[in-house]
């Protein structure tokens, strides 16, 4: 018998297929027709795609949150621009992370997200003492021609405080540091800083009559004022050898001197410019004992009729004033006198502390 050939046969000679299969002739649903190209999904218009799902963004536009292409970012400059001085790109969600816009690590500019020099700022950087906020510290002054540098915070004000710190270590065993003053305004704002250098035979061998050396320095840590107190004697009994402080402001050039005029009874001083002539007296009580009171040093004219100024040695407490040689003075001059001169009446009170006042390891 003769077989007929199978694939010869009609598809019109089949029978329909059961449900669920395409009719013959016809591709199944998404197959192409047969000899007919499949369309290029990828010309194929963004409008003739469905809708995506919620939470996915249009088809040709960036998900929310993220720029357009083509455009910086919200708060960062245009691609090929330099950025202003001291920007700093917004936090954010371009602000270092992966697939943001901007460069890695999120700022633009050098390190520490802002161009101008170390630190930030011009100018040098402020130096303030440990533990001292910089409100704490008189803002600095403008420069003013053919002051010394430094001594501009001087021109601004007519009275001063100085305080001594407390040592603890002086306080309960007798044994000798080296002093440290804060010298401040009216308003409680720190102007300068000193400190006393000296080594540990002097401060405990010779007493308050030792000679030192005392630093002061402002609220950028410049050395502004320089005081030199060379070993002398102070009793009356010596007028040949009395007491004398050099002021230097800056450091190395002269600006004045204190000294002791002799008297059998009474504290003088002198106030001496550069080139040793007087300028002011200085006289204190026949007994400078602080009870219960200030002692009050009084600044005048060479002819001692007008009262130009006061150092005053402010009583401090009973307890402070017994078991500590910490004292707190009051200074003022005219606001108007040359600021070399202010600072050798500063200088006058660190001598007249140092003479009367400094007595703590004498009576241990």
């Amino acid at each position: 018998m003769e077989m007929n050939d199978q694939n010869t046969k009609p598809a019109s000679d089949y029978p329909n297929p059961g449900p669920g299969y395409p009719p013959a002739n016809y591709p199944g649903p998404g197959y192409p027709t047969p000899g007919v190209p499949a369309p290029d999904q990828n010309s194929k218009p963004a409008s003739e795609y469905p809708n995506p799902g919620p939470g996915y963004p249009t088809p040709g536009y960036p998900a929310p949150g993220y720029p357009t292409p083509g455009y910086p970012a919200p708060g960062y400059p245009a691609p090929g621009t330099q950025p202003p001085y001291g920007y700093q790109p917004p936090p954010g969600a371009y602000q270092g992370q992966p697939g943001a816009y901007g460069p890695p690590g999120g700022t633009y500019g050098p390190p520490g997200g802002a161009y101008g020099p170390p630190g930030g700022a011009y100018g040098p950087p402020v130096q303030n003492q440990p533990g001292v906020p910089a409100s704490a510290w008189m803002p600095a002054p403008p420069a003013i021609p053919n002051c010394p540098p430094g001594l501009e915070y001087l021109s601004q004000v007519d009275q001063l405080l100085v305080h001594q710190q407390v040592e603890l270590l002086e306080a309960f065993t007798g044994f000798e540091t080296n002093n440290k003053y804060e010298i401040k305004n009216t308003l409680g704002q720190r102007v300068y800083f000193a400190a006393e250098e000296n080594d540990c035979c002097t401060r405990n061998c010779c007493g308050a009559a030792r000679s030192f050396a005392m630093t002061i320095v402002d609220n950028m840590g410049r050395e502004v004022i320089k005081l030199i107190r060379p070993y002398r004697c102070s009793s009356c009994c010596f007028p040949c050898c009395l007491q004398k402080l050099e002021v230097q402001a800056p450091p190395g050039v002269i600006a004045g001197y204190v000294k002791q005029n002799w008297h059998p009874c009474l504290p003088k001083f002198s106030i001496l410019n550069e080139n040793e002539e007087e300028i002011f007296k200085i006289k204190g009580p026949c007994i400078p004992c602080s009870c219960f009171s200030d002692v009050n040093f009084e600044l005048t004219s060479l002819d001692g009729t007008s009262q130009v100024g006061r150092i005053s040695k402010q009583w401090t407490g009973l307890v402070k004033e017994t078991f500590t040689d910490a004292d707190n003075f009051g200074v003022q001059f005219p606001m108007d006198l040359d600021v070399k001169m202010k600072a050798v009446v500063l200088g006058a009170c660190f001598l007249i502390d140092f003479m009367f006042f400094e007595h703590t390891g004498e009576k241990h």
